[in-house]
């Protein structure tokens, strides 16, 4: 591990504007641990709120913006199970075949969102409007969405579709549009669909996601590249200091329950003045909190929600291409690389546009037997029975599952290999997905509680039959997609399942075989009353510890619809406001 004054080094190729720390500077007003979203956009906006006070920004991981397997939304996903990625995987999960799930996670500047599919939306205003009525003020959609506006930058383009976009935009560091690549099978995605009874929304983004839609991405227009959290430095002030390539092992807390700053793994205590804020994510930021000694907060770890996904894809027809040719046409490759590099519409542009968000009414004309799988399991907790409420009262406007076409193969077989009959074809796959599992899990420290040691990770998924009877309805969804033009015209067979399934029980032995998360998880330091198993308060402060906040994905106190990055901004944006007044003028 490097040291912290070589570490801080690397801030030079972050933020110009920053000044480096001196190596004995081992004091800080705030420190903010983990580089993902959350904790990129809490420390720049502390930082410039408060520009009397210094503020640390600590990662685990590297720099990875001049890697162009990160940059490159064609190869989006690629770093995923690489040293980038903590590579973290369930326990095994009894309702799907005892089998262990990856659950990718960012160990990198940017975390998860330099690794994930690029997807930009912000599900439905009911989700947020739900996280208040479990007893959080002030965190409703009114209050939310304006903040995750301030997050971002629309780029209206020519595209089809897109200068019709609501709800966006246009003076944050994100950037997103709606990508000017397609392809024939992914423009038969969208009357294929319509045909089903789906109409378009041009208001995805602003809290109405029931629909089709042409989607974003969060690509920079200028160059194409992957717009994603370290945008947010490009303008830090002098009093923002990162370090990075330095892991935290855990918090420091004194005998009157204040923390005082965190002790990296090689030792290094960094003393904080003001406040320690844990921007880790779901699975290390319970990690850190369990790690730190918080007996009195037994809710640390749990509520875990995640979405799941299941896939099905389709062999395209001779005369259709997708982004496949990249595996085995090495000249063809080339030269679409070569028209990316000059910023030429090519394949390596490649993130999703053909989505859609529904609930099961609209996808099966009937959800009584769903309901009644949810009612029949109710727990009575809180967010179970706000989730049942939602899936009752459809007009709410809560979605229930996502599909989206994505351009060539991505399942469980794996693409064909070499020398297979198969190899050399090209594959679209529809991917479905779970908005509101009601299974819940847990994260905690598992026998040798280190930092170092993979926690526990339980999702518990598909343990509410609820969860298991919606992913089959889903799944069956997707063939009845794939097989209504003109969709239906662009693929020769189906590769998988690539089986027959004729009962509701073949279907549900095949997800339960097939399904995989699609690495949302969030909750485990859930935004609630601590009577209703909170760990932080509406100012997100860890209950009981003074100089304690957690800002990321696990304060999230019920799993909202669609890709959850833009929810995490708004968050950040939020505290980072709340603690800019808190402490203006205190010095």
């Amino acid at each position: 591990m490097p040291s912290y004054a070589t570490a801080l080094l690397a801030l030079s190729l972050l933020a110009p504007a920053a000044t480096l720390a001196a190596p004995s500077q081992a004091t800080h007003d705030f420190v903010v641990v983990g580089g993902g979203i959350g904790g990129v956009t809490v420390a720049k906006r502390v930082a410039e709120y408060l520009p009397g006070k210094t503020v640390l920004l600590i990662e685990a991981g590297p720099d990875g913006r001049a890697n162009p397997q990160i940059y490159i939304p064609g190869r989006k996903g690629s770093l995923l199970g690489s040293a980038y990625d903590w590579n973290f995987t369930t326990i095994p999960q009894p309702a799907a075949n005892n089998r262990v799930l990856a659950q990718g996670r960012g160990r990198v500047l940017g975390g998860s969102s330099a690794l994930n599919l690029l997807s930009w939306d912000r599900g439905a205003k009911v989700d947020y409007n739900s996280w208040e009525e479990l007893g959080n003020s002030g965190w409703g959609w009114d209050e939310l969405f304006p903040l995750m506006k301030k997050a971002e930058t629309y780029q209206p383009s020519s595209v089809n579709g897109a200068s019709g976009v609501q709800g966006t935009g246009f003076t944050g560091p994100i950037h997103y549009l709606v990508n000017r690549l397609t392809s024939a099978q992914n423009e038969a995605f969208f009357p294929a669909v319509a045909s089903l009874g789906l109409k378009q929304t041009y208001d995805f983004l602003a809290g109405q996601p029931l629909g089709w839609m042409r989607h974003t991405s969060n690509i920079l227009q200028s160059n194409y590249t992957r717009s994603y959290s370290p945008a947010y430095l490009a303008e830090a002030t002098t009093n923002l200091h990162i370090l990075l390539n330095s892991t935290v092992a855990k918090v420091n807390i004194d005998g009157s329950k204040c923390a005082t700053g965190v002790t990296l793994l090689d030792g290094t205590i960094i003393y904080a003045k003001r406040e320690v804020i844990l921007s880790a994510g779901s699975i290390q930021s319970p990690q850190l909190l369990e790690l730190s000694g918080l007996v009195n907060l037994p809710s640390v770890g749990e509520n875990l929600q995640d979405h799941i996904r299941i896939v099905a894809t389709y062999q395209l027809k001779p005369n259709y291409t997708s982004p496949d040719i990249l595996r085995f046409n090495a000249t063809y490759a080339a030269e679409q690389l070569a028209l990316y590099n000059r910023n030429i519409t090519s394949l390596y542009d490649n993130a999703g546009t053909a989505y859609l968000y529904a609930n099961f009414v609209q996808a099966q004309g009937n959800d009584t037997a769903l309901v009644a799988a949810a009612q029949g399991a109710q727990t009575g907790t809180a967010v179970y029975q706000k989730k049942l409420q939602n899936l009752e009262d459809k007009s709410r406007g809560a979605a229930q599952l996502e599909v989206l076409l994505s351009d060539g193969y991505l399942g469980n077989k794996g693409y064909p290999v070499n020398g297979t009959a198969l190899y050399g074809s090209q594959f679209f796959a529809l991917i479905g997905v779970l908005m509101h599992p009601f299974s819940v899990g847990s994260t905690h420290l598992n026998a040798t509680s280190s930092i170092v040691s993979k926690p526990r990770f339980n999702p518990n998924y598909l343990s509410n039959p609820y969860d298991a009877a919606a992913i089959t309805q889903i799944a069956k969804y997707l063939r009845k997609i794939a097989n209504t033009p003109p969709l239906s015209n662009t693929w020769q067979s189906e590769y998988e399942p690539g089986v027959p399934l004729n009962t509701d029980a073949e279907w549900t032995a095949w997800a339960r075989q097939n399904f995989l998360s699609i690495w949302h998880p969030v909750g485990t330091c859930a935004m609630l009353p601590k009577a209703k198993g909170g760990v932080v308060d509406t100012e997100l402060k860890v209950y009981g510890v003074r100089g304690l906040r957690v800002v990321d994905a696990s304060v999230i106190p019920m799993l909202q619809s669609g890709h959850i990055s833009t929810g995490i901004y708004g968050i950040a944006e939020k505290a980072a406001a709340a603690i800019g007044k808190e402490w203006k003028g205190i010095h």
